[in-house]
């Protein structure tokens, strides 16, 4: 179900007006598991954001160039949502994904500051002076001895500072800078897709919830159902008070169960609407779709799927970009070791008026220049270069270790997801067959205990069977499709384009058919 309402939603965009979403006719027509992530394209265009930004470049220069909406989705208490809207809401509006959003920019502009390096830094100065000044004089030329002399000027000029030659220093800031930004980059695909199965988790747990709802109200009906025949059989001579309130018992158990799952899926619907990050209230309706084919069956074994998470996951992604940085931040650290060359030049138009109290001096415009080529060139700084060095060294030690542990930790969340698959869809075949034969169970029980051949312990005993059944039927149903998600989130490929890592087997309707 979700991989059908992702098909048709551009949940990895990250810039777009919160309009109701159209059915994509060209993935409409594919609803089997099997195809859900083959129908994203990567020549589709948006508002603000060209392009499907799945990978951590793309996400980078998307978050670079687009700004996140700055009001809060409001939602329409009238309109059922798809699973697709609620994750397409979340993206905008989940305080995380605007976060994530924010620092990648920020990375984009570090790395704009890290290239301005290369180029000279050119400055206009003008200055307006007016200066004073005493200077000993000879008698016979000065009568008191000193001449007064004013000098006002003008000096407009243009300085230049090029650093022509620094060892590689500004080359090792310029790609830690581009690995950070492709960190970002990955860590913003990493968010949005925690949001998106923060989302999918909050929507099955919602549709867990209604539907526990409408089996509560099916039991709450078998029990009167048993309760009737009791009170008949009561009327007829064939049952005693005590089974009849024992059925009686029965049915207040299933209104209090009935009215238990209302509050659970109210309480559900509030913390739905908390995860899409607009303001939590249960005034939230969702399409539940339950026509949607249920995935049966994996696509690849679990050494591909481990081999897929270690190639496809963005949080890896982010840290080996981070070990990229680390030691672009060693090349930095060394090349403080070395000299460094630098141009400086200035030309002005100097234009000074001075007078004397004594004799006459002559006024001046003329241009003026300097150049200079210097080698700087640090002998000592009491460790500073050697500590530094020393702390780049183990920054990229522990982003090493970070990285053994994450790939570690997606080794064991891959497994997790691959057996939680199998098991839920044992489970939901299981579920099946044990809804069946408690139907069949009660069905067959109450008639008995109609003609007298059972008695109402046999059919109390079939009636909360039945409504076990029901519960794990419900429960089963929603953690399958939970547990495809979550296989497709552990190995990276969720929002993505990659083929799914389950299908189903049954039989998809064509254009005309009903879907």
């Amino acid at each position: 179900m979700l991989m059908r309402a992702i098909m048709r939603s551009p949940v990895t965009r990250y810039a777009r007006p919160l309009a109701p979403l159209k059915r994509q006719r060209s993935c409409a027509q594919m609803l089997s598991l099997v195809f859900v992530f083959t129908c994203f394209s990567p020549l589709t265009i948006w508002a603000q954001c060209a392009g499907i930004a799945s990978s951590p470049s793309a996400a980078a220069d998307c978050a670079a160039h687009a700004i996140p909406v700055d009001t809060v989705a409001k939602l329409d208490p009238a309109h059922a949502y798809t699973l697709a809207e609620l994750i397409d809401i979340a993206e905008h509006n989940n305080p995380r994904t605007r976060i994530v959003w924010e620092r990648a920019k920020q990375k984009a502009d570090e790395l704009g500051i890290a290239k301005s390096a290369y180029y000279p830094v050119l400055a206009g100065v003008a200055a307006f002076s007016d200066q004073r000044i005493v200077d000993p004089f000879p008698k016979p030329l000065a009568p008191r001895g000193y001449v007064v002399v004013e000098i006002p000027a003008v000096v407009p000029e243009v300085t230049l500072d090029y650093l022509i030659f620094d060892f590689g220093k500004r080359g090792a800031k310029v790609d830690a800078a581009t690995a950070e930004k492709l960190a970002a980059g990955a860590n913003f695909v990493q968010a949005n897709q925690q949001v998106a199965f923060a989302v999918a988790s909050a929507y099955y747990r919602l549709l867990t919830q209604q539907e526990r709802l409408e089996a509560a109200q099916q039991t709450l009906k078998t029990a009167q159902t048993t309760q009737d025949a009791a009170e008949a059989q009561l009327l007829n001579g064939r049952s005693t008070l005590p089974d009849v309130l024992n059925a009686r018992a029965e049915t207040s158990q299933a209104v209090f169960d009935r009215e238990s799952a209302d509050g659970d899926e109210k309480i559900s619907r509030v913390a739905l609407t908390e995860t899409l990050g607009v303001e939590p209230s249960p005034d939230i309706l969702i399409d539940g779709e339950k026509t949607a084919p249920l995935p049966d069956a994996l696509t690849m074994p679990i050494d591909t799927l481990i081999a897929r998470a270690m190639a496809e996951r963005p949080d890896l992604m982010a840290q080996m970009a981070e070990i990229r940085a680390a030691d672009d931040a060693i090349r930095s650290a060394k090349s403080e070791y070395y000299p460094k060359i630098v141009l400086s030049a200035n030309a002005a138009q100097t234009s000074v008026w001075p007078t004397a109290d004594y004799g006459q001096l002559g006024n001046a415009s003329v241009p003026t220049w300097s150049a200079a080529l210097t080698v700087e060139w640090r002998l000592f700084d009491g460790g500073a270069r050697k500590n530094d060095l020393a702390e780049a060294k183990s920054q990229k030690r522990a982003a090493q270790d970070e990285l053994r542990e994450k790939r570690d930790q997606t080794t064991r969340e891959v497994w997790t997801a691959y057996i939680g698959f199998r098991t839920a869809l044992r489970k939901q075949q299981a579920a099946v067959a044990l809804l069946d034969s408690a139907n069949y169970s009660y069905s067959a029980s109450l008639e008995a205990y109609k003609f007298g051949v059972k008695n109402l312990i046999d059919v109390v005993t079939a009636e909360r069977q039945l409504a076990q059944a029901r519960y794990s039927g419900v429960s089963a149903r929603s953690q399958l499709f939970l547990e495809a998600v979550d296989l497709e989130f552990s190995t990276g490929n969720l929002l993505r384009p990659l083929p799914p890592a389950t299908k189903t087997s049954t039989p998809q309707p064509q254009d005309g058919q009903p879907r």
